[in-house]
């Protein structure tokens, strides 16, 4: 409805009705202009009807949502279910092009829109987080595995004669193969002892890079949210390792975003040193389905670099996700949840402690992990071989979920302000590396 429509509105129903209206649009049309104008996420949260009201009017920018259009090439964003198309709010070209996923579609300026919105906002909400000198950043319709394997993949143009990733061990599956699917050979360093908790081993790093030599090395590929008793990496040491050294610094920041210790680390890492990109979920952080992630740096050129090694288009399913849940949530409603976050951990950290306590076991001391939390079951494990799967097992059938257990030893985090299990891939672990 434009101001011509209202005018003739007028002359059906009464003129103060209308005007009333008419006000209660500009009022959408103003949190809409602001969104253009600034590019950041609202600082207090947009109605359900704004944001669709929004969405609605980036659909019918896209030429398969034009009155008349007759598309005759191979791909006119034709869906044979409505219930498919009201899903993705008739957004259906997709986002980039063929030669880069960041790229404007001419037949699709509302789906293209809503791309570089999301990146925008995307990336206020990194710096609101703690990462106040990033750069740039994109979303990417792969979880945090693939979008690690694109950075690796990019840096191989750049480095075409390196081989190797040095990798501070962690045992999580999917980062392990994310360099082997990129074609390069993960060195693994063994973290140390530090206290209850196993840290960087700075000091083999470096013997490593001198050993395989720094042209060698495609890059150091650190991490920071994981699971108790491990803590995240040194990246201050690392970043300045690895600009001594001249070798880039790919980060695994997971579910990091939602940590204020994890982001600072990051923030710090590139004051320091060298960090040329930092990768995280959109699910784990943002509380989306499944099937996004953020990969974000401080050299603008690199990160545009990356989202051109995308090949042909890409789904706006993410996209579109996480630019709901942030204009529905603004900028206040996201830090709240950071808040919670921290005081649910606080109080999960008092309370497994005590249960520790009152059977005989210890809660780990892992200060340095902000989000996960390790507990002791000694006890349990020398009662009985299968004591510790027996006690998931009860814990999953009573509709606890998430909750895992190696070589007596649970382990819990907080995450989006729940409390989660946190599972270990030890075994599996072991498997890659024989």
């Amino acid at each position: 409805m434009n101001s011509e429509n209202f005018t003739l509105c007028e002359k059906v129903v009464a003129p103060s009705y209308v005007r009333q209206g008419s006000q209660a649009r500009r009022g959408h049309e103003q949190l809409i202009r602001l969104l253009l104008e600034q590019g950041k996420c609202p600082e207090e949260g947009w109605s359900e009807s704004t944001v669709e009201l929004f969405l609605n009017e980036l659909a019918v920018m896209d030429s398969n949502n034009f009155l008349g259009n007759c598309g005759v090439g191979e791909r006119e964003g034709r869906v044979a279910s409505g219930l498919v198309a009201r899903r993705h709010y008739r957004l259906i070209h997709g986002i980039g092009r063929s030669g880069d996923i960041a790229a404007v579609q001419p037949k699709a300026a509302g789906s293209s829109l809503l791309n570089k919105l999301t990146n925008s906002v995307v990336l206020d909400i990194l710096k609101i987080s703690g990462v106040r000198s990033v750069a740039s950043c994109f979303v990417v319709p792969m979880a945090t595995g693939m979008s690690l394997t694109l950075c690796f993949l990019t840096l191989r143009h750049r480095r075409p004669k390196a081989r190797y990733i040095i990798w501070p061990r962690i045992d999580q599956k999917s980062c392990f193969k994310s360099m082997i699917t990129a074609g390069f050979e993960p060195v693994v360093v063994e973290n140390v002892l530090d206290g209850d908790e196993l840290r960087t081993d700075l000091e083999a790093i470096e013997r490593k890079i001198e050993e395989l030599g720094a042209e060698n090395v495609l890059c150091v590929h650190s991490t920071t949210s994981c699971f108790a008793p491990r803590v995240p990496d040194r990246l201050e040491e690392l970043a300045t390792m690895c600009a001594k050294y001249d070798i880039p610094h790919i980060v695994n920041n997971a579910y990091g975003v939602q940590s204020s210790k994890c982001m600072h680390l990051i923030q710090q890492g590139a004051r320091v040193g060298r960090i040329d990109a930092f990768v995280q979920s959109l699910d784990k952080n943002f509380m989306v389905p499944v099937g996004g992630a953020i990969i974000a740096g401080f050299d603008e050129a690199f990160v545009q670099e990356i989202s051109k090694m995308y090949p042909g288009r890409a789904s706006a399913s993410p996209s579109l996700d996480v630019l709901i849940t942030l204009l529905s949530l603004g900028a206040s409603g996201y830090k709240k949840y950071l808040s919670e976050r921290k005081e649910i951990y606080s109080f999960l950290a008092q309370e497994l402690k005590n249960l520790a306590s009152a059977h005989g076991e210890r809660l780990l001391h892992t200060p340095h992990n902000p989000i996960s939390l390790a507990m002791s079951l000694d006890g349990l494990q020398a009662s009985s071989d299968q004591a510790v799967t027996q006690l998931g097992s009860m814990l999953f059938t009573r509709q606890v979920s998430g909750a895992r257990y190696e070589k007596g030893v649970v382990k819990c985090c907080v995450r989006n302000g729940k409390i989660k299990g946190v599972q270990t891939f030890g075994t599996e672990m072991r498997e890659f590396e024989n």
